[in-house]
């Protein structure tokens, strides 16, 4: 364990850090699972949630006053007190064992479950998992983690230059297969649906001048999305999924998700166009 001296930014940062437990609920609204089946030129769900797209409605909506300069929170219960914070979602877990009906209020109950250090290419960098239990009118009915990796970026340090992939990498390879043609209008639309405001995904001279990236972010939780629909639309019933996020999407560019089923299990490669994967996942069917 390190010591008050010997300690690097992130562990004396994080060394008090308490996040509370957190409880929401909000009734399940058919018109967002309808909105985000118009998104994908899907038909829309009939009668429960499919796996993931209680996304749409347990949402925070900070004030506007409360909103930092890379359009998130700038405090929140569970965003670490890290200075010059930057965000990047990693990955997570999702189980299901009942249905999730539209119509029932849904209830979240919310926790940081785990906090690990780790040292990379870009130095110190803090993984947050947060796990939220659900219920369905008071009745268990799945389980998530989410993998939030956070760095540490403070005034006046040069931002990093990600270059954009070649473009002469193969698409992933499986029989079940998905493609979703991205641009800014459609970023802007996911953003709209989950209220989120993280200008990677909209503001183009932040995203290249401030992030280091080059161009706008294909959001990390819509590819995660875009992998279960190939059981949805082969109507496969999810149990589970783990799914990691291996780096980023940029528009504007063609996404596919490819799986491969034996038995029980499917896994899932999702990548832009002639861009390496993005999102791998493992996927357990009911």
């Amino acid at each position: 364990m390190p010591t008050p001296d010997t300690e690097g930014l992130l562990a004396a940062a994080l060394r008090d850090w308490r996040p509370p437990i957190v409880e929401s609920a909000r009734r399940v609204d058919p018109w967002q699972s309808a909105a985000f089946a118009a998104l994908l030129d899907a038909p829309a769900p009939a009668d429960e949630l499919p796996p993931l797209w209680h996304w749409f409605t347990l949402i925070d909506h900070p004030a506007q006053a409360e909103i930092g300069e890379d359009g998130h929170p700038a405090d929140g219960p569970f965003l670490p007190p890290i200075p010059g914070r930057r965000r990047m979602f990693a990955g997570g877990r999702f189980e299901q064992w009942a249905p999730i009906p539209h119509g029932c209020e849904l209830s979240a109950r919310s926790a940081v479950a785990d906090v690990n250090l780790k040292t990379g290419r870009t130095g110190e960098m803090a993984f947050v998992t947060v796990r939220h239990e659900l219920a369905a009118d008071g009745e268990p009915v799945a389980r998530e983690e989410q993998d939030i990796v956070y760095r540490s970026e403070p005034a006046g340090t040069p931002p990093r230059t990600i270059p954009r992939p070649d473009g002469d990498e193969p698409e992933p390879a499986g029989a079940w297969r998905r493609s979703l043609t991205t641009d800014p209008v459609l970023l802007a639309r996911f953003s709209g649906l989950t209220y989120n405001g993280h200008r990677i995904h909209y503001d183009r001279p932040y995203v290249t001048s401030v992030e280091g990236y080059p161009d706008l972010v294909v959001h990390g939780p819509l590819l995660a999305l875009l992998a279960l629909e190939l059981p949805r639309v082969h109507g496969a019933r999810v149990r589970s999924i783990a799914y990691r996020l291996v780096r980023p999407a940029f528009v504007p560019a063609t996404v596919v998700a490819a799986g491969s089923r034996d038995g029980d299990e499917l896994s899932v490669t999702v990548a832009a166009h002639g861009a390496a994967p993005s999102l791998t996942a493992s996927i357990h069917l009911a």
